[in-house]
Order: structure tokens, then sequence, then C-alpha cells
């Protein structure tokens, strides 16, 4: 059997996610190292919130790495061989880097709350959207938003799989689009409780902010096989692997190509690791013969 651990990102959060693994001293000693990193406590904010506090993306991307790095060092203390590939979802790419040995986990908590803080000022407050398109092909999605842009900025980011794809760019584009996904057959059109437009054109300030601070950064090449979101590939060139990473920002999750590779590579199952079951859930509607788990 060949495995994948997958790790989740933003939108996985919520008050006490950590209470399942109970008082495992690599849990709390990896929230502790993040906190030193950042110079504040994250145990006691994500233990004791508030819960609002941690849906602030500023607060939810450094907590979402640090808890996927947690779990990950919990399976390998618990006997948990290596996986034979990686991926993460959005912001879940950072958590898949450094299991993979390219990021130092020190470096990337400071690292994402800078990309959290870049994601949030690239566009100003109310002026973004995103919302899941559910129940109609990418390809009708795509050609809703293509249609809806009216030459404001509106195009699919997630491709979470087949029927479920998100979508982001400006407010009123966005609402444009998701109408038009309804009129073409959508079943549900939902708009999304965020604070920015991730992953879309939109984002490419947040991007060079990120390349400023990749270029300081020490990457090595990967010991496990990461399976990026930009380019659905394996990169080992650690230049290339900072590359991506600036252009994942701005560019879509390409989540069921993720999956579809995986399984052409013989991954048979694929486990989440992480707190919560959203790509676990995913994983059969992206890719046949693939078995998913939590």
């Amino acid at each position: 059997m060949k495995f994948a651990l997958v790790f989740p990102g933003q939108g996985s959060q919520s008050l006490g996610m950590m209470a399942a693994y109970g008082d495992r001293s690599v849990i709390r000693g990896t929230f502790d190292e993040a906190s030193e990193a950042l110079g504040r406590d994250l145990w006691s904010l994500v233990t004791e919130g508030p819960a609002e506090a941690l849906s602030q993306t500023v607060n939810t991307q450094p907590l979402m790495l640090t808890a996927g790095i947690a779990v990950y060092r919990l399976w390998h203390e618990m006997g948990g061989k290596a996986p034979d590939m990686v991926a993460g979802h959005s912001l879940g790419e950072y958590s898949a880097l450094v299991a993979a040995g390219v990021l130092r986990f020190a470096d990337a908590v400071p690292l994402v709350e800078l990309r959290a803080k870049a994601m949030q000022e690239a566009v100003p407050a109310g002026e973004g959207a995103m919302a899941a398109i559910l129940g109609l092909d990418s390809a009708a999605v795509v050609a809703a938003c293509n249609d809806s842009a009216q030459g404001q900025v509106v195009e699919a980011v997630n491709f979470n799989t087949p029927e479920q794809v998100v979508i982001a760019g400006h407010a009123d584009a966005v609402q444009r689009a998701a109408d038009a996904s309804k009129a073409r057959g959508a079943k549900r059109a939902v708009m999304l409780p965020v604070s920015a437009p991730f992953h879309c054109s939109l984002m490419k300030p947040a991007a060079e902010r990120l390349r400023l601070r990749l270029a300081e950064l020490s990457l090595s090449s990967p010991l496990i096989p990461v399976l990026n979101n930009a380019d659905v590939a394996c990169l080992t060139d650690p230049l290339k692997l900072r590359e991506a990473l600036v252009r994942q920002a701005a560019s879509p999750v390409r989540w069921v190509e993720t999956m579809q590779s995986m399984a052409a590579q013989g991954i048979t199952h694929v486990y989440e690791c992480g707190p919560g079951k959203v790509l676990a859930g995913l994983v059969r509607r992206c890719a046949d013969g693939l078995v998913g788990g939590a």
C-alpha cells in the first residue's frame, strides 16, 4: 500500500480543535515552538479562544500550520511510517513542505503570518469576496466567471471536486458569477465568510511580498515528494519550490488534479493530517480508486 498525507488549510479551524489528540507533549511542544516564533501564545488561542479570533486570517494561518505539524509529529512518535507523498490544500501546502523537510518549522510559522497579512492587505476590506459553487462542472463555472467579469476580476480558484468549485474576485463580479452559475444549473451558490478573495489574481501584491520574504529563507530539497497546488508537480529544486510558493498565492488550488495525480502515481490511500475531515471527504469524489481517511 502506498499512502499520502494531506494537510488542511484555512476553514478547518475550530475552538478546541486539538482536544481529540489528548495531552500529548509533542502537541503542546509544537505549539510552544510556534508561539515562541511569533511572540504570542497560540495554545491559549486554540484552547480558550475567542472563536472569532481563530477565524481572523492572521491567526488562522499560523494556527493551522502548527496544528498540521503537531499531528504529523505525533504520527511519527506513535510509530507511523513516512508517507510516500504529501500535499496540502492552499495554506496546507506549507505544512506539507515542513513535513518534507523543505522549510524549517521555525521559519514557516512567521512566514505564513506574513502571508496572511499580505493577503488581507492586498484588497481593501469589503471589495473582495468568495463563493462556493456546488453541483456544476468546473468548465461551466469558469465560463460563468468569464461572462460575469465585466471589467472586474472573478476567477475559479479552488477546484475541490469535479462539482465543487470556489470562485473569488471583486465582490460584485463574484455575485454576478454566482447568479450566472445558478442559471447554468448549479445546485447552490454560497457566499463564503472570508476576509479576502484568496488565490485569484487580486492576490498578486501578496505574492510579491512573499517573494521578498522567501528570498531571505533557506529551502532544502524535499525528503518526501510534495505535490504542489500551482503546478500539480513534485519539484525538487529549492529555487523552483520557492517560485511555486510565490505563484501559489495568486493561482488556483488544483485539488482534483492533485488527487488524480496521486492515484496515477500509485497512491491508494490518502489520510488527512490535522484537525477536521474536510479533505478526507473530498478524496473519493476526485479520483477513482483512492481511499480517504482522517
